[in-house]
């Protein structure tokens, strides 16, 4: 059974390393520190820090993946409750169209052109 606690997982980093599921990420932590040497060797799989794979081999890992059906499942139903929450909490706002044409605006030469402009002061003006 895959969710029993007690069932027996094989070390990654060293095959003879018999550990309990329920203390098995413990381990892990413990037994990269006692092998760096292997652990550098090894990837980790994005979708369960558990698995601990050849570097070369994570693409393959990767697609075959058991837990990635969890993880793309998870978005798959945040994505639609968020869609199904918008539509129940009315969150369908738009905005409303624009008066504002800037192409022709363009086009026209508007009047109102904006330009920055600099205060001289004169020493007439200025306070003594």
């Amino acid at each position: 059974d895959m969710l029993d606690p007690e069932r027996l997982i094989q070390c990654p980093l060293v095959k003879h390393h018999w550990i309990r599921a329920r203390r098995f990420p413990y381990h892990l932590v413990k037994c990269k520190e006692s092998n760096p040497e292997i652990a550098k060797k090894l990837a980790t799989c994005p979708f369960n820090a558990r698995h601990l794979v050849p570097q070369a081999d994570l693409s393959k890992h990767i697609m075959n993946c058991n837990d990635k059906a969890f993880v793309e499942q998870d978005v798959v139903s945040r994505s639609s409750e968020s869609s199904q929450e918008q539509l129940n909490n009315g969150s369908t706002w738009q905005a409303p169209p624009s008066a504002e044409d800037w192409e022709t605006d363009l086009l026209e030469g508007s009047e109102s052109t904006f330009v920055w402009a600099s205060l001289h002061y004169s020493e007439q003006n200025s306070p003594s």
